[in-house]
């Protein structure tokens, strides 16, 4: 083995871990034929086969996967280790990736962005839209966004964009055609848009008020993957939607939707940063950190 065996090495992690060359090369901004050539050469080198291929599938070998187990810790600690030599010299660098709702994307995250890019031009960030509660570590994320209340006890969280509130919406020619709702238990008799999570749950419309929460009684023509979704069809008449209040504050303003049960949906605190609880954290992730604790209100 020689020294630029290690960015082979790499190459072969990036492709195990993607269970793809096109998605692995995109990652490491490599051509996939040029990667194919890399782990070739690296296989020649060893005397040994590290991927299965197929033209539907790619999965590494016996070899391969025991060679990845040490391997990935190792090309971690690497990347720690330029992470803090790029500390030192005082310009993050690299790649910051985040893991969020969709919700969060746009509501939070949008607007510290362009702010983070302009201060560390050596950064690129990768943010992936995601409303299921990912494995942030297995799948390679540095970080995720998600409730407090979401979160496992090994994680460091850190509250991002203030508190958030729910609101209740329905278009003007709904409630004229159904009536509108004046307490939670009117909702028995309407249409209520609902929202599924990619894990399968329905999203549950938390109403509260003085320590009370009712039981509700919900149901609709239309479920949905997305509040951007649920919101459309709130403007189209179809029914009451159940978003952030943020996400339809332009609506509401205009009149395209009218807010119900105001009284029974208080703020609550919102989203969290959250990554592991590690001795070092990556340039790119303290940077960033240090933004969104600026922000905070």
């Amino acid at each position: 083995m020689v020294r630029a065996d290690l960015s082979d090495l790499a190459a072969f992690a990036a492709v195990a871990h993607h269970r793809s060359f096109r998605r692995a090369a995109a990652a490491l901004g490599l051509s996939p034929s040029a990667l194919s050539h890399a782990l070739r050469g690296l296989e020649e080198r060893m005397g040994v086969r590290l991927l299965n291929r197929t033209t539907r599938s790619l999965a590494p070998t016996e070899a391969g996967a025991a060679l990845l187990a040490r391997l990935g810790p190792a090309l971690d600690e690497i990347a720690q280790a330029v992470a803090a030599a790029s500390a030192s010299a005082g310009r993050p660098a690299g790649t910051l990736r985040l893991n969020a709702p969709h919700s969060a994307c746009r509501l939070v995250l949008r607007p510290l962005l362009a702010r983070f890019l302009a201060a560390h031009p050596d950064v690129r960030v990768e943010m992936a839209s995601d409303d299921a509660l990912s494995d942030i570590v297995g799948e390679g994320f540095d970080a995720g966004v998600r409730f407090g209340e979401c979160l496992a006890l090994d994680m460091v969280a850190v509250p991002l964009g203030g508190p958030q509130r729910f609101a209740v919406v329905a278009a003007p020619a709904y409630l004229a055609a159904r009536g509108t709702p004046r307490e939670p238990e009117d909702l028995a008799g309407h249409a209520c848009l609902r929202q599924r999570f990619p894990g399968g749950g329905l999203f549950a419309w938390e109403l509260e008020r003085d320590g009370v929460v009712p039981v509700l009684d919900l149901d609709g023509p239309l479920i949905l993957g997305s509040q951007d979704l649920i919101r459309l069809a709130a403007l189209d008449g179809i029914g009451n939607g159940f978003v952030f209040e943020a996400e339809v504050a332009a609506d509401l303003a205009a009149g395209r939707l009218v807010q119900l049960l105001e009284a029974w949906c208080p703020p609550f605190p919102g989203f969290h940063l959250y990554y592991p609880g590690r001795r070092q954290v990556p340039a790119p992730l303290r940077a960033f950190l240090d933004l969104v604790r600026r922000a905070e209100p």
